[in-house]
């Protein structure tokens, strides 16, 4: 069988990775790939939002499945173009895709689904939006209600900088159309989570939980980033914090999609966070979350392709799915000046000496010149170490990350810390 990969970061190379260990998968394409991913995969330089020549290469190369990685193109109406062309893909429509793509949506059917989550107003003009910070409490969350590379988001402890990333997102579009509405929402005061769920829309079937690190520097300092790594499992977590999830929030948001129908197939992700009153939602992503994935792929014992193809097809023949005892660490390397300004080009050393002290070495943001893999974006590699606790799994990523070096290379060095912290370990 035939897999066409849509996408280029540490997440796609995760899934090629994982789709490749399935003796069903033949071969696999990515468009447009990377560095790592050219290892596995035959990539084509075709980009992940070029739909025309995706589905022209899909006919051509006669593939039998296509899974798309980022969600851009699903927001596009990817998945809508392929079935039309009567080409099976694994992902929400263009319509379902609405819940990640606009906050403001996703509001409307947690509201009429009761799903637990802040509250919040929308905001159509920077002034209006201004004025209705009054109705909430610092810090203040200022969210663009479009697609923003994971960046979108503006935790502001004071008035002043509410203001300012208001204006930001509204008058001098930093994040472009995304920040044509923006939502005011209340600060939800807990840790986060990240749990996915597969969908055949109707049936659920949930993954381990992890836990992102969005914050640039250690100790979640600086700006938000698209991810700096993450852990699983989440000892922290309540003891039946999935099937809660599954009942309370992943069953909900599809049974509310059918109603309209929308059916809802492919990978729904709920960022929840842990208040004292419980799970509340803070987003829904319609793809594999990245570095999440990274953690999660790894410790999933099922044959992913197969699960891909039940999802949009006959749907589920089982109730759930097993994984690993092990616990696994993602770190990500970025480059300097991420998430601001950064250059590329830049050789990478030691990826044979890291990826032989035992760690995965997904790609991130890596491109071939001339023979040498170099930087070509802002996170660059994601290191992810396994073992039988979180404290072996992170030293084992770390110490790959020792052997790896690319000039202004940094990331942060207290990944899954709050967990270690707890266990009276560290990292």
């Amino acid at each position: 069988m035939k897999v066409l990969l849509v996408g280029s970061g540490g997440r796609e190379h995760a899934l090629a990775w994982k789709l490749k260990q399935s003796p069903h998968c033949d071969h696999i394409f990515c468009a447009p790939g990377n560095a790592g991913i050219a290892k596995i995969a035959t990539c084509t330089p075709i980009k992940a939002d070029d739909i025309k020549e995706l589905v022209a290469f899909a006919h051509d190369m006669r593939v039998a499945l296509t899974v798309v990685g980022p969600e851009a193109p699903l927001a596009a109406g990817i998945v809508d173009v392929f079935q039309r062309e009567g080409l099976p893909v694994f992902g929400p429509t263009r319509a379902a895709a609405q819940l990640e793509a606009s906050k403001s949506f996703a509001k409307t059917i947690m509201r009429k689904k009761n799903i637990p989550t802040g509250q919040a107003k929308r905001c159509h003009d920077a002034n209006s939006a201004i004025a209705a910070l009054d109705e909430f409490k610092p810090p203040y969350v200022i969210k663009a209600d479009g697609l923003a590379s994971g960046k979108g988001v503006t935790i502001a402890p004071t008035r002043e900088e509410a203001e300012r990333a208001i204006r930001e997102a509204m008058v001098d579009r930093v994040f472009g159309e995304a920040g044509n509405l923006v939502l005011l929402e209340e600060f939800l005061d807990g840790e986060e989570l990240s749990i996915f769920g597969m969908s055949d829309g109707r049936k659920v079937l949930p993954m381990v939980p992890a836990q992102d690190h969005k914050r640039v520097f250690d100790h979640d300092a600086g700006p938000n980033t698209g991810g700096m790594g993450a852990y699983s499992p989440v000892p922290q977590a309540p003891e039946g914090i999935v099937e809660e999830t599954v009942r309370r929030v992943m069953l909900p948001v599809v049974e509310g999609l059918a109603e309209q129908d929308t059916p809802y197939k492919g990978l729904l992700y709920a960022g929840l966070v842990m208040t004292p009153e419980g799970i509340k939602v803070i987003e829904f992503n319609c793809r594999f979350g990245d570095p999440e994935a990274q953690v999660v792929l790894p410790r999933l014992k099922e044959d992913l392709l197969l699960l891909m193809l039940e999802s949009i097809g006959i749907g589920f023949s089982r109730d759930r799915l097993t994984f690993t005892d092990d616990a696994a660490v993602c770190v990500v390397a970025a480059s300097g000046g991420y998430p601001g300004s950064y250059r590329t080009g830049l050789p990478i050393t030691g990826l044979e000496e890291a990826e032989g002290d035992g760690a995965l070495v997904f790609h991130a943001g890596t491109k071939a010149v001339d023979g040498t893999v170099c930087t070509s974006g802002g996170r660059v590699l994601n290191v992810v170490g396994m073992g039988p606790d979180l404290a072996g799994a992170a030293a084992r990523a770390y110490a790959a990350l020792g052997k790896l070096s690319f000039e202004g290379m940094h990331y942060r060095r207290d990944i899954a810390s709050r967990a270690l912290n707890r266990q009276g370990g560290g990292t």
